[in-house]
């Protein structure tokens, strides 16, 4: 079977859809060496197309026009609604492959496209302007005419069913997974990581965005009230780069600790965490809080439970899923909830062992060679 996929995000590697479009394709590779895969790249106005797993690399010469410099959001347009459905038609492709949300409004090739959320849809905060709603408005129109539609969780794929009218039998759930890195194992260089970040012998981790949906607001609430119990020997860490403004879409957790009263005894902000160390940060961890109001997937819980750290977080969408009973889960505004869970794990190691054992075994349910298997039976059905 010959697939064709969009690799607009194949080059960035630090983004979502980047992250997912290479590790499916590494797994892909190795559960069907037959496969032919072929990444389909932007090159210009036309593209390159590549043959991953082989040392055959070469150049789809396609129609070009004499454009005068656009913006890249209308490069990335063109591509997607005009370039690669032309290059897979050329390819003979048995399916096309668009990994993010935005396949083709037509293509002469059967569709498969992975929508991981329906924020922009869903959330008024991420809505955007004209552009953005209109580009929106784009896909979720081109998505009724996929053969095959791929989303990260249940959650998602209800409110794909939903939202965009799909029929549920061309919508299946495809469970993501956390890297093989993370793993309960401390390794020796995990001594010389929490030296370097600063972080004490016990705390509380957060590790994830900042944008309204994470709900810093609610970890800082809650690590605050439940500070008295823990003690000032296990304070919150706040891992990750904060937002350079301070917006009511990316709300500075700095100021947020000050009107909460927290000072250095009660949280320690980080800064960038490089992606290698981010294991030895979730080993280090007391707990992982995460209230998140809205997610995909969720694959910071997911990281703390392959590490063995139990989660204290929200019960909405994809989260239960992806935590199962290895967390303690409340609704995203339940700060004495969460704040009661992390005082418990602080004071009960027989509650956090447990807790801990089931985290391991969550997370042993997730596996990138199942997510390659069951995308493998997604493509054989839209091709079918």
């Amino acid at each position: 079977m010959r697939i064709a996929i969009n690799a607009w995000f194949w080059n960035s590697p630090t983004t979502g859809s980047g992250q997912y479009t290479r590790r499916l394709v590494e797994h892909l590779s190795a559960a069907e060496p037959d496969l032919e895969l072929m990444l389909v790249e932007s090159h210009g106005w036309g593209s390159k197309v590549s043959r991953f797993g082989s040392k055959v690399s070469g150049r789809l010469q396609l129609e070009t026009r004499n454009l005068k410099p656009e913006t890249s959001d209308l490069k990335k347009v063109w591509f997607e609604q005009v370039i690669f459905p032309r290059a897979c038609r050329r390819l003979k492709a048995d399916v096309a492959h668009v990994p993010y949300w935005a396949p083709p409004l037509a293509s002469s090739v059967p569709t498969l496209v992975t929508i991981h959320d329906l924020i922009p849809l869903l959330l008024s905060e991420y809505r955007g302007g004209p552009l953005v709603r209109l580009y929106t408005a784009l896909v979720s129109t081109a998505s009724r005419s996929a053969r095959e539609v791929v989303t990260d969780s249940e959650a998602s794929r209800r409110d794909i069913i939903v939202n965009l009218r799909i029929p549920a039998e061309r919508v299946r759930g495809v469970h993501l997974a956390a890297d093989e890195r993370f793993a309960p194992t401390r390794a020796p260089e995990d001594v010389n990581v929490r030296a370097r970040y600063g972080l004490p012998a016990r705390y509380v981790l957060y590790l994830g965005g900042f944008d309204v949906r994470k709900n810093i607001a609610r970890v800082l609430a809650a690590c605050r009230r439940a500070a008295p119990v823990i003690g000032e020997d296990c304070p919150l860490v706040v891992a990750g780069r904060l937002p350079t403004e301070d917006t009511p879409f990316t709300p500075n957790p700095r100021r947020l600790a000050q009107e909460y009263g927290m000072d250095e005894r009660h949280v320690h902000f980080t800064g960038f965490v490089d992606d290698a160390d981010k294991p030895a940060l979730y080993r280090g961890a007391m707990a992982f809080v995460f209230p998140s109001r809205y997610e995909g997937f969720g694959l910071p819980p997911l990281e703390a439970l392959a590490c063995g750290t139990p989660v204290v977080g929200s019960n909405a969408s994809s989260i239960p899923e992806v935590v199962g009973n290895a967390g303690v889960l409340r609704p995203p505004d339940d700060t004495g909830g969460m704040a009661d869970a992390l005082a418990r794990l602080a004071t009960n190691a027989d509650f956090r062992a447990e807790l801990s054992r089931r985290a391991l075994a969550q997370a042993a349910r997730f596996s990138w060679e199942r997510t390659a298997q069951e995308t493998l039976a997604a493509y054989r059905d839209a091709s079918a």
